[in-house]
């Protein structure tokens, strides 16, 4: 059905006033938001300075005392909301003087620059030794018969009897014989090879060199054979005793050489960020004092030790001097790498487990509780990564007299009436 063209304005013209009506009538019906109410203004109580359970919703003065009520408005005078828990006390200065209290200032000093542990004294797993013998027999004689006995590297130590060994002489003999009589024949070649593998398999014996030539230059079988120390060092373990039966399985000596040893230190695992290897590190021991014993960080544990929740960092330590001994126990000093950072004494800082609390004076007896976050541990001092600034002062003697009257502050101003409404 056709439509006329004269119309077709008109229709689009009726269509847009309908959805404009639509949408107006939309706007119309959606609820407006509410005004937010005013917020009530917190009501101010007042407290006396040297008598806290002195509390009225008005300034005046002490009935006790006749001091001037201050204001518990929560934060001090530094903007600073009081930790929970915590409020911020006046002590004038008679009764600091009474309670001992003293401050010191924020300083900027040097971090970081060192890490403080013990270390314990263990021989170095790298230059340890154990003795084996290659065939079955039996011990002869002793050269070296106690535990402790230093040893020089190719010392004997004791002589052994093995009908192996014996019967690996006469080869030796019989094989060099055999190259004689074959020498300048077609089979020259074979006798040296025979001679070759017989001195071979002594060789691998622990047959010494020159106990070979003398064994081809006199033709004469020894009955015993003498072993030596592979190196220099002191005899950490001995089952050797003449007379007993030794197999290739058993160890008649361990020979451990004591002029390098380890330093394990325990690091704790903040400490942990600035451990690097190669780092120079001074042991000092109560045996010695006043020597220092220098080395340098070699290794350091991949694994947590979970009963002290520690990392072991090893040191290797020069001996040459022989003075440190396995299992002596000293104190470790790694020096790292140094940083600026804010630096109070470790007294100024009250630990309570799930925060740290320091309280900074504000002049005129007024001291506020700051909550803080500590880094390094200096000794006498420790790092403080928020909460004060330099300059300030805080509380490092009788802050435990402070802290509890702040707590019992708080307590107070929260049993007020009102206190609860904000």
């Amino acid at each position: 059905m056709s439509q006329n063209p004269s119309s077709l304005p008109r229709t689009a013209a009726l269509m847009l006033l309908a959805l404009a009506a639509g949408v107006g009538g939309t706007l119309l019906l959606r609820p407006r938001p509410r005004p937010a109410a005013p917020q009530e203004p917190r009501k101010v109580m007042y407290q006396c300075p040297m008598h806290p359970q002195i509390i009225q919703d008005h300034p005046g003065d002490c009935p006790l005392c006749g001091m001037a009520l201050v204001a518990m408005d929560g934060s001090g005078a530094s903007g600073h909301d009081d930790p929970e828990g915590h409020s911020t006390v006046t002590i004038d200065l008679e009764r600091q003087q009474l309670i001992g209290l003293t401050t010191t200032k924020v300083a900027e000093g040097s971090v970081g620059g060192e890490i403080r542990t013990t270390a314990r004294i263990v021989p170095d797993e790298t230059r340890i030794r154990h003795m084996h013998v290659k065939v079955d027999g039996y011990v002869e004689k002793l050269f070296v018969d106690f535990v402790g006995m230093p040893v020089a590297k190719g010392q004997p130590l004791f002589t052994f009897y093995s009908p192996d060994f014996v019967s690996a002489q006469q080869e030796y003999l019989l094989a060099l014989r055999t190259r004689k009589a074959l020498q300048g024949g077609e089979r020259e070649g074979s006798g040296q090879e025979l001679l070759d593998s017989a001195r071979r398999r002594l060789a691998l014996w622990d047959v010494a060199p020159a106990e070979l030539d003398e064994l081809e230059r006199s033709g004469q079988v020894r009955k015993s054979l003498t072993l030596r120390s592979p190196i220099a060092g002191v005899v950490t373990a001995k089952t050797a005793v003449e007379g007993n039966r030794l197999t290739p399985a058993d160890t008649p000596f361990e020979i451990t050489d004591l002029g390098h040893l380890w330093a394990v230190a325990d690091i704790y695992e903040p400490e942990l960020p600035r451990l690097k290897v190669g780092m120079a590190a001074a042991l000092t021991l109560g045996s010695f004092p006043g020597r220092t014993f220098t080395g340098r960080v070699a290794f350091i544990d991949p694994q947590v030790d979970p009963k002290t929740r520690t990392i072991k960092a090893r040191v290797e330590v020069a001996n040459g001097s022989g003075l440190l001994k396995p299992e002596m126990y000293g104190e470790m000093v790694i020096r790292s790498q140094a940083r600026k950072g804010l630096v109070v004494p470790v007294d100024a800082v009250l630990d309570a487990g799930t925060r740290k609390i320091v309280f900074v004076a504000l002049g005129e007896g007024r001291f506020e509780p700051r909550e803080v976050r500590t880094g390094s541990n200096l000794g006498e001092s420790v790092e403080v990564l928020s909460g004060v600034e330099a300059g300030e002062s805080v509380v490092n003697r009788a802050n435990f007299l402070v802290d509890s009257e702040s707590r019992l502050k708080a307590a107070l101003a929260h049993m007020a009436p009102g206190a609860g409404k904000s």
